[in-house]
């Protein structure tokens, strides 16, 4: 079992495909290698921006199986292993542990609602029979179910739970941070791009964004200027100059921007599986136009 939180930027993977919709893996290596020499401090295979929730079970193992490859131990990989039972969790979870993951992404009971009791039990569950560490990724605005301070702080107690992924407002990030942060071998990541540099004021130093797929040099610096250097002036203009992309991605569904943008400087983002719509001409032309100013030479 893992006993040790992640610290740093974990890149949400989109997963790239062809026309057809099956997965084309050149682009994955392309993508994966771009965001590690990038700076990224980790990958997450298979979560929402890959798309798994499109995908048949033994298409998340053989993404999980190739990503940790081509990663080859260069970055941490946590992979995206929530299913609707704690026990197929649990499988698909210690399968990513022996392809070489060192975390889980798991997401709570949703759809069909049940108590904060039965989510502390499902995740305990969950825990107690898997091989490596994890992540409770906590995104209400997706599946209607939203964990209490109180209830995090709970889950942060159990042996092997190590981290919570806030994709929620600044306000629960915060408090949720505030009443966790003496727990150890748990942590607080922070998954809103616009939420980024506040959250890294008030000590949060781990982090995901979809933008990081696509400007991982970019984030790095913004980043360490907070915790390196301590340079607050040049990060809030870094954060400013970066606000616009920001906005754009979830302008339309994502990962549909994101992988605009990633089309937009040459690497491969293609297509989104349907239902997903592709994104639009309108979507393409901001996205270029914005990555032109930060320097880039578009297609």
């Amino acid at each position: 079992m893992s006993g040790k939180a992640p610290k740093g930027l974990f890149v949400p993977l989109v997963t790239p495909f062809h026309a057809d919709e099956s997965i084309d893996y050149e682009g994955y290596k392309r993508v994966i290698d771009y965001v590690i020499e990038g700076g990224m401090d980790g990958v997450l295979v298979g979560g929402t921006t890959g798309e798994y929730h499109m995908m048949s079970v033994e298409e998340r193992k053989e993404l999980i199986k190739k990503g940790c490859e081509i990663v080859g131990g260069r970055v941490h990989v946590m992979a995206g292993t929530g299913m609707n039972t704690a026990k197929a969790t649990i499988e698909l979870t210690n399968y990513a542990a022996e392809c070489g993951a060192e975390y889980a992404l798991v997401l709570p009971p949703y759809y069909h609602q049940t108590t904060e009791e039965g989510i502390y039990e499902f995740f305990r569950e969950i825990a107690a029979g898997s091989k490596i560490g994890i992540v409770i990724y906590h995104t209400p605005g997706a599946t209607n179910v939203e964990l209490s301070v109180p209830l995090i702080r709970r889950l942060a107690q159990i042996e092997n739970i190590v981290a919570v992924k806030e994709t929620i407002d600044e306000t629960h990030t915060s408090q949720t941070y505030m009443h966790t942060k003496d727990i150890p071998g748990f942590c607080v990541m922070e998954a809103n791009e616009p939420l980024l540099l506040p959250s890294y004021a008030i000590g949060i130093d781990a982090a995901f964004s979809i933008i990081f797929n696509l400007l991982p040099r970019e984030m790095r610096e913004l980043y360490d200027l907070v915790f390196q250097k301590n340079d607050l002036a040049a990060a809030r203009a870094l954060n400013e100059k970066l606000s616009p992309i920001f906005d754009l991605m979830e302008e339309e569904p994502y990962p549909g921007p994101v992988k605009a943008g990633l089309d937009a400087i040459g690497m491969p983002g293609g297509i989104v599986r349907k239902p997903l719509t592709q994104p639009s001409d309108e979507m393409r032309r901001k996205m270029r136009e914005e990555l032109k100013k930060l320097g880039y030479d578009v297609k």
